[in-house]
């Protein structure tokens, strides 16, 4: 059969033109290869019983990344998928009953309980005209505390009957139940991508704003994607509930790298408007077939997120379009022209600056100095940024104190409070800085525990050991960083599933590092620094001033500031006035890593040695902190000063909820409604 080439340059066979099913031919072709080697490596042929279990196994992902794929589709992105998934599954498991009936009615509300978060996205997303990534981070959070609300550990359930229903074999055994499951979810897909629905899907993918000029009502179906991905998700928390007999409330937490990694192995672009739904599930059983094979060859399970992190890297670079990284929250042509506007009259001056002192000094003797109205006008914008924040610290220290005088002192509390601040005061250098840029670093969790086991690890409690170490453990972060940086800028990965694939990475490292448990203890000298007395305070917080006093400095008063506003505001702009991006943007990042190793080792410092998890609740509050005070998350807007105050406030809020009666479970529900809370204020501050 003789293939042709069409003028626009497609190959085609018989006129069916194979550009369009690029990604879904190499979904095949992966699959095959991937295959190929686990049969290989089995002792026996690939049988019937291999197929049953490996379709059981790939369902959930199967499911809960078709819902994701919808969404990318359309233009979005879903961090909620994984915690939604947790949602449903233990919903469905503390309340199903024995019955038919019962488990009929579970599992359309379980279903529903996914479409409800959809909804909340939706909304915020296509109404509120919020940034995607942001919204459904919140909601992660929001839902994970909801769901360890309902189930604090693994436990709960489900009738066997219904187990057996949705993992075992019918046709008298010849075709394992799971792939009837995925069957109907793919058709479905089938149906919704033939609708009028599924249309107005992947023209907003495609174009928004052509979509919009040709009548579409592209809100209502960017709300609507959010809801239909919601509910592949509770499909998936079900079916979950059928596969293990039970219910675990972190077992999203592990869900979303794996997502990702099905969604661009089946051939889905992060930019919208191609891909679907078959490729993500062919990219899905790649997934599960390699990390079958990994067991097969007796590999650690600590390299899975490794692997997983390092083929959605590969994956993303082989399905690359080129598109801009910047348009990962979605700019509205509106922000877009303001932001090349302003960076135009800002490169003008670039362009026209004095090339010697002789020339800096006529045009200073030319321009007159500011007035202070002039001032006064000028720092107005950054007083709205920052003074949000400080007004709410001094809410929660007055009803913290009202409600607390007895039980604590007001210095001993404030003392307290600016040492539990400088772990988010220096993760607001980096991960502000980063969103200043236009990005987001999602790696900053297993940084800090990479950085916190391999310094206790090399030190072991020895101050000698820790002249290198340190240095050692800050150069290491630094180095992520720039990777990240690199991965952006140069190879021109999604902020989002670079920093994504990095922290799967570091997981596994750190795992690797320490086998599973980590050893040794942090020097002395860095545990008084944390939590020592000089002067009857604190050493941290003479840290905490100097180290906010560079802060600003930097951000602020420096080239690398100026260039970094300007590349957040624009990098296309800011190109073409001769800022350096790529390298603004490897620096940046490799800060980013730089405060995230410093916030492993002062934490190592704190509690005296390291655990695994021990960068885990840094995720969301290093991006509050930055939103909180004030910081633009499209980039090229904000001031450290807000970010310090985020920080602040956001510990002194913590405090309070750890002083009340609230369940722990609860704090990242109160987290997620304070970002949004933010976001929202920002937004109608930047639109008055």
């Amino acid at each position: 059969m003789a293939a042709t080439l069409h003028r626009n340059g497609h190959h085609s066979l018989k006129g069916i033109r194979l550009a369009p099913l690029r990604g879904l031919l190499v979904a095949f072709a992966v699959l095959a290869l991937v295959f190929a080697a686990l049969d290989l490596s089995l002792a026996q042929p690939f049988g019937f019983s291999d197929l049953s279990s490996t379709a059981s196994g790939t369902a959930s992902l199967a499911l809960a990344a078709m819902g994701e794929t919808a969404i990318i589709v359309s233009g979005g992105l879903d961090l909620s998928a994984g915690a939604v998934l947790s949602l449903t599954n233990c919903l469905f498991v503390t309340q199903v009953g024995t019955s038919a009936g019962s488990v009929v009615l579970w599992t359309l509300l379980a279903i529903a309980a996914g479409g409800c978060v959809g909804a909340v996205n939706g909304f915020f997303v296509a109404y509120v005209r919020l940034q995607p990534v942001v919204v459904t981070l919140a909601t992660m959070f929001i839902t994970q505390g909801v769901t360890l609300l309902i189930l604090k550990q693994p436990g709960g359930t489900v009738p066997p009957e219904f187990t057996t229903a949705l993992t075992g074999d019918i046709a008298n055994g010849h075709i394992p139940m799971p792939l009837v499951v995925i069957g109907v979810a793919l058709l479905v897909w089938y149906v919704v991508k033939k609708s009028r629905f599924g249309t107005m899907i992947y023209a907003v993918g495609s174009d928004e704003g052509a979509a919009h000029l040709k009548a579409l009502p592209t809100r209502k179906a960017k709300f609507w994607v959010y809801v239909l991905g919601g509910c592949f998700y509770g499909a998936a928390g079900v079916f979950f509930s059928a596969q293990t007999g039970g219910g675990d409330p972190l077992v999203g937490a592990g869900m979303l790298l794996p997502i990702f990694v099905a969604v661009v192995l089946g051939g889905t672009p992060l930019g919208g408007g191609r891909g679907g739904c078959l490729g993500t599930v062919i990219g899905a059983f790649s997934v599960t077939l390699i990390a079958n094979m990994l067991l097969v060859l007796n590999v650690s399970t600590y390299y899975s997120t490794i692997v997983e992190g390092g083929i959605l890297i590969l994956a993303v670079l082989g399905t690359s379009t080129g598109l801009r990284w910047s348009g990962l929250f979605n700019w509205s042509p509106i922000q877009r022209n303001r932001a090349v506007a302003a960076e135009a009259s800002n490169s003008t001056i670039i362009r026209q600056a004095p090339a010697s002192h002789e020339a800096t000094a006529a045009v200073q003797e030319a321009v007159p100095a500011p007035t202070f109205r002039e001032r006064l006008r000028h720092s107005r914008e950054t007083l709205r940024l920052c003074v949000p924040s400080y007004v709410g610290l001094l809410a929660l220290l007055a009803v913290t104190l009202v409600l607390f005088s007895g039980n604590i002192g007001t210095l001993g509390y404030l003392k307290s409070l600016l040492v539990l601040s400088s772990f988010l005061a220096v993760l607001a250098l980096g991960q502000g800085a980063v969103v200043l840029s236009g990005g987001l670093d999602l790696s900053v969790p297993f940084t800090i525990t990479l950085a916190g086991v391999v310094l206790t690890g090399m030190t072991n409690g020895s101050d000698i050991a820790a002249l290198w170490g340190v240095p050692a453990v800050l150069l290491l972060g630094a180095a992520i960083g720039a990777i990240n940086g690199i991965g952006v800028s140069v190879l021109r990965i999604s902020p989002l599933i670079m920093t994504l694939a990095m922290n799967g990475i570091l997981q596994g490292a750190a795992l690797v590092y320490d086998n599973g448990a980590p050893t040794g203890f942090a020097p002395p000298t860095i545990r008084w620094l944390m939590t020592g007395q000089l002067l009857g305070i604190p050493p941290v917080i003479f840290f905490l001033c100097a180290f906010g006093l560079l802060s600003l400095y930097l951000l602020h008063r420096t080239v690398y500031g100026r260039r970094l506003f300007a590349v957040g505001s624009n990098p296309v702009s800011a190109k073409f006035s001769g800022v350096p991006v790529t390298k603004v943007l490897i620096l940046t990042y490799a800060l980013s890593g730089l405060c995230s190793a410093l916030v492993g080792v002062m934490l190592s410092g704190f509690t005296g040695q390291a655990f695994n998890d021990m960068g885990d609740p840094y995720l969301l509050t290093s991006i509050a902190v930055v939103v909180v005070g004030g910081t633009l998350m499209t980039g090229g807007r904000g001031h450290y000063a807000g970010m310090l105050g985020g920080a602040l406030m956001l510990t002194a809020l913590s405090t309070l909820l750890s002083g009340s009666s609230l369940p722990v479970a609860a704090r990242g529900v109160v987290y997620g409604l304070v970002v949004l809370a933010a976001v929202v204020a920002m937004r109608e501050k930047r639109a008055s």
